[in-house]
């Protein structure tokens, strides 16, 4: 069985507007999420071990906070293609993963943006979120062998966090 811990980047600064979108770091907020999220995520059965993730400042700094917050060891893969808000396109991106690689890949990581993740979530899987919110993890049950199945309805959601729920 596969499974896809999908975590929306923590929340942005908008302190410097002239600053590109790529270039926006986290809020004191978004690190405080951070440092609250990570145990529940690990609870939740990520290890956080391998990271994909988006080369957005907001998003490796999540990576960073959160592997921070637990003492874990994660190796940081940044990928631009996952600087993505279309969900379409990180679905190609999933598909395109090799089963060869890593342990056949049974579990993968991505920190990224939304709207993709939401709308990657609920076409894959029975879900109907409305919104993944800044720092939220989702954890979803592969019923597909390989990664290039990856389909309408062929995951199922087993989690779903956010650091409202831990205040």
């Amino acid at each position: 069985m596969k499974k896809l811990h999908l975590i929306r980047h923590a929340k942005s600064s908008w302190q410097e507007p002239n600053l590109a979108d790529i270039d926006r770091p986290l809020s004191q907020r978004g690190v405080r999420a951070c440092e609250v999220m990570a145990p529940e995520i690990v609870k939740a059965g990520c290890e956080l071990e391998t990271v994909y993730c988006s080369p957005a400042s907001r998003a490796t700094s999540t990576a960073q906070h959160l592997s921070q917050a637990v003492a874990a060891d994660t190796v940081l893969r940044v990928d631009r293609t996952l600087y993505t808000f279309d969900g379409q396109r990180l679905l190609a991106w999933c598909r395109g993963l090799d089963d060869r690689l890593e342990n056949s890949v049974t579990e993968v990581t991505i920190i990224g943006h939304n709207p993709a993740l939401t709308d990657f979530c609920n076409f894959i899987s029975d879900s109907e979120l409305d919104n993944i919110p800044t720092c939220g993890y989702v954890q979803l049950w592969l019923d597909c062998a390989r990664w290039q199945d990856l389909s309408s309805g062929s995951a199922t959601l087993k989690a779903f966090l956010y650091p409202k729920q831990f205040k």
